[in-house]
């Protein structure tokens, strides 16, 4: 599992290990897997050109150390010192020695255009509110330019703590991180701007309980459920969909479709579209009635295509099981009864729904994911699962770590991909698995399903649900049996 530790956490664990050390040694850690990183990404280090961009404090110090140390293996190294008091001065004697030289940033322009590679030591991880003037000049000269670009533990521009990006920032091909991940570095948007990441290990002691978690295939093949040799469909457990209605019966088709294969041992539909759900899938459960008269099941499904049908929302939210509430459903919810709720809740909203649960622009949603997460999950008392390009899982009350997926591709932007993830995730649910683990490990099928569905072309959403069972087996390590 990958995860993410807040700046003031990880600054104490700094602190901490620097009182063990002989002074130097904890940066020299860093950058010696900062300047192998360079090293590995230029191929050719003798005679290549590169650029340092060099900010104050120890972030600089990194950039400056490091390309010493390609400077001396042949690389011809310049430092743009942005601010030319407070450059760390260890480092910027140590790039002199080795054959660097400093400049200021009146005279970087040309360096920049003509370099092979350029290190973005501008600002370390204690960085908020955007890049000043010079600065933002001077990364809007690198995205002219053809040079890879590394970045120092954090693309500049970008907030370490919160993934937001306040204007002008440095778009990273690879950001070169120090001890462990840093929440920005994993959540859109500054996601986008770390590239590829590479942890170095520097040996930091950090708490049991990170700030972000990241599931990965060995946690996800732990919390998938497996029948044993004597389940019964029941016994697995029973999934309702409360989904579809006469202008949308698609939805209710491929919420079962997700269902179907979440694990659970049988899927009970009710709603208008029961004769297109059995017409696609004959081993759905299909009741006339509503959902108190549909029979014993283990967690519902409710709101996919559901229109203006408040009434099945708000009887659903009566159950004394697990509840997944997506789509119309979040719309049509009370939110007392979704707060008064003593079995858990799970809500899936996109950036919009979000928004207009907050009572927020969209935009403000998407400048500020994480925020806006954790502020919907308190303010539902419900496990809230935050869908985009990296999909955020939060419970309320901020105990845990949130939970951030980024398995997915942007051809899942496609119409009824969201109704097949609430399936899944409900069959999850309906399995045992609380509502971080089922919207989390549900999130991560998906976006594998996804990337199968597509294989770098349009797909659509009965394609995803097809995949998952690819996606289910594709978790597990090669040759081992799922049990």
């Amino acid at each position: 599992m990958r995860t993410a530790y807040s700046v003031e956490t990880v600054r104490a664990a700094e602190r901490e290990l620097m009182a063990r050390l002989p002074e130097g040694a904890l940066m020299q850690r860093a950058v010696a897997g900062l300047a192998a990183a360079c090293a590995e990404l230029l191929g050719r280090v003798y005679g290549s050109r590169v650029v340092l961009l060099v900010g104050s404090g120890d972030n600089g110090g990194d950039a400056l150390y490091a390309g010493a140390r390609l400077a001396r293996r042949g690389a011809g190294v310049a430092a743009v010192l942005l601010a030319p008091e407070r450059t760390h001065a260890g480092g910027l004697a140590a790039l002199r020695r080795a054959g660097g030289r400093a400049v200021l940033a009146g005279a970087a322009e040309e360096l920049i255009l003509r370099s092979d590679l350029v290190v973005d030591g501008i600002v370390g991880i204690g960085g908020s509110g955007g890049l000043r003037p010079e600065a933002a000049a001077l990364v809007a000269v690198v995205e002219r330019s053809r040079a890879a670009v590394v970045a120092v533990d954090l693309p500049s521009g970008v907030e370490a703590d919160s993934g937001e990006v306040r204007g002008a920032a440095v778009r990273a091909d690879l950001t070169v991180t120090f001890g462990t991940h840093k929440p920005g570095l994993l959540i859109d948007p500054a996601r986008e701007y770390a590239g590829s990441v590479r942890l170095v290990d520097i040996g930091l002691e950090l708490p049991e309980e990170a700030e972000l978690e990241a599931l990965q295939d060995v946690d996800v093949a732990r919390l998938l459920p497996t029948p044993s040799a004597e389940s019964d469909k029941y016994r697995r457990g029973v999934v309702g969909i409360a989904a579809g209605s006469a202008r949308y019966p698609g939805a209710a088709v491929l919420a079962v479709a997700g269902a179907l294969r979440g694990g659970a041992g049988a899927v009970r539909y009710v709603g208008p579209a029961g004769d297109e759900v059995l017409a696609r899938f004959p081993e759905t459960l299909v009741s006339d009635g509503g959902p108190r008269k549909a029979g014993r099941v283990q967690a519902w499904v409710v709101g996919p295509g559901a229109g203006d049908d408040a009434e099945t929302v708000a009887e659903v939210l009566e159950a004394d099981v697990p509840v997944l509430v997506d789509a119309d459903g979040l719309r049509l919810a009370d939110r007392d009864a979704v707060r008064a709720r003593t079995a858990p809740t799970l809500m899936t909203p996109h950036a919009g729904e979000a928004a207009a649960l907050l009572g927020v622009r969209r935009e403000e949603v998407e400048a500020g994911r994480l925020a806006a997460v954790r502020e919907l999950a308190g303010a539902y008392r419900a496990t809230v699962l935050l869908k985009g390009a990296t999909t955020l899982v939060a419970e309320p009350g901020g105990g845990a770590a949130v939970r951030v997926n980024a398995t997915g591709t942007p051809w899942l932007a496609t119409a009824g991909s969201g109704d097949v993830l609430s399936g899944l995730a409900g069959s999850l649910l309906a399995c045992g698995l609380g509502g971080r683990d089922a919207g989390s490990v549900a999130a991560y099928l998906h976006g594998l399903a996804g990337r199968f569905a597509a294989e770098g072309a349009p797909t659509v959403a009965h394609a995803v649900a097809d995949e998952l069972g690819a996606a289910w087996r594709g978790v597990f390590p090669p040759n081992r049996p799922t049990r």
